[in-house]
């Protein structure tokens, strides 16, 4: 049953993060699971510093993109957001089925959660997802690439940020470009 799980999350590692391929045309992109540590380290850091459920805050960070290892990475110009939502709450549902009850409720709570982006962790993970993006669209421009093309990362991730302690990562991130 966890070994199902546990391969299905290693899979992460095999699927490219689209956006970088269809805006940058990266041959070797980083991967979701790439992208997903990444996250955890922020998110563990962020939430220890601003007081939140860093259990939950993991977790989150964690499951937030894990239905991905089943339909792969999907940017918002290849599918509207309802499409993109139904198909990872369906292929979610597949991969904790087999996972014990007590695991199975206790990720579809926090998976939920984060879908329903209302709770104080929620909102954070996913101002979190986009400062890492813009985190690693800086690091794509300093190997190289073009700026113009980054800059829907840029101005994406400015849009999303309202957190101020965020917002001022953020602009720590953008000044270095």
């Amino acid at each position: 049953m966890m070994l199902d799980f546990f391969k299905t999350a290693a899979n992460l590692k095999n699927i490219s993060r689209q956006g970088w391929i269809d805006k940058l045309s990266i041959v070797d992109p980083e991967s979701v699971a790439d992208h997903s540590y990444s996250m955890a380290v922020m998110s563990m850091v962020i939430s220890d510093i601003g007081n939140y459920d860093s259990e939950k805050i993991l977790k989150m960070a964690l499951l937030h993109d894990l239905a991905e290892s089943k339909i792969g990475d999907y940017t918002p110009e290849q599918i509207n957001k309802k499409e993109k939502t139904l198909l990872e709450n369906n292929a979610f549902n597949e991969i904790v089925k087999k996972l014990p009850n007590s695991l199975k409720s206790q990720y579809l709570k926090i998976w939920h959660e984060y879908q329903g982006n209302a709770s104080p962790e929620s909102k954070i993970i996913h101002e979190i997802d986009r400062l890492e993006m813009a985190l690693q669209a800086q690091i794509y421009q300093e190997k190289g690439y073009s700026g113009e093309k980054l800059e829907s990362f840029f101005k994406s991730a400015k849009n999303d940020i309202t957190d101020p302690k965020l917002k001022e990562l953020f602009t720590k991130i953008i000044e270095k470009r």
